[in-house]
């Protein structure tokens, strides 16, 4: 195990005219055991394994660099939470992830063929890897079930139970 299951608060920003979300890119600011800031360039689709730029820094104080970004001119777009635990399997990193609308296994290596060999040894179906990001996946699910929130918290999902189905997804274990 690398990492312990903990929560993640995060926020990610866009410029007012939205060009990094049209771009495929990413600016964000997550707080668990540390603090750190994220952008991640647009991603490439090659045989279910998502691939893109990634630049992390660790900062000392959550709100002082939310405060930073947003007097660059940055605002937050979407709040989101999620418990994550990480854990080493030969070449690979495996996350797993408890997001308020689902449970999720993200596999990070060095290529598509040691992310594909590590996903068969899990008995997980690269058939279902899925593309879009958490934030792509709450943006639809919002319009099919014409949800009222905007924060993807535990809170707001609290009582409800939302089906592969309705997040327009595959299980991959299954």
């Amino acid at each position: 195990m690398i990492q312990r299951r903990v929560l993640e608060r995060n926020l990610r920003f866009d410029l007012p005219d939205g060009s990094l979300r049209a771009a495929g890119r990413v600016l964000r600011l997550r707080k668990d055991h540390e603090t750190r800031l994220t952008y991640k360039g647009p991603s490439k689709l090659k045989r279910g394994v998502m691939s893109r730029r990634e630049v992390e820094l660790e900062v000392k104080d959550f709100e002082d660099a939310r405060q930073l970004l947003e007097q660059l001119g940055y605002r937050a777009i979407l709040s989101y939470e999620k418990y994550r635990a990480t854990y080493a399997l030969r070449k690979v990193h495996v996350m797993l992830d408890e997001l308020p609308f689902g449970n999720f296994v993200e596999i990070e290596g060095p290529d598509s063929t040691t992310i594909e060999a590590a996903a068969l040894r899990l008995r997980l179906k690269m058939s279902a890897a899925i593309g879009a990001s958490y934030a792509a996946l709450f943006d639809a699910l919002r319009a099919t079930l014409r949800l009222k929130f905007a924060e993807l918290s535990f809170e707001n999902f609290d009582g409800m139970r939302v089906t592969p189905a309705q997040l327009g997804v595959d299980p991959a274990d299954r």
